[in-house]
């Protein structure tokens, strides 16, 4: 019964696996866009004002 119970488990994990797996090709360029919107705006964030350039 262990072996069993051992086994389904062992199946149960690589399930959860696959459909973790399913979920990232399926939303891959949605997940593609909201990471680059990110990267753009935390780049932007540390831009400095672009009145920074002139001397006063």
């Amino acid at each position: 019964m262990k072996i069993a119970r051992f086994v389904l488990k062992i199946v149960a994990l690589s399930l959860a696996a696959a459909a973790v797996v399913c979920a990232v090709v399926a939303y891959w360029d949605k997940l593609a866009q909201l990471f680059g919107c990110a990267k753009g705006k935390l780049k932007c964030a540390a831009c400095t004002s672009e009145y920074d350039d002139y001397e006063e």
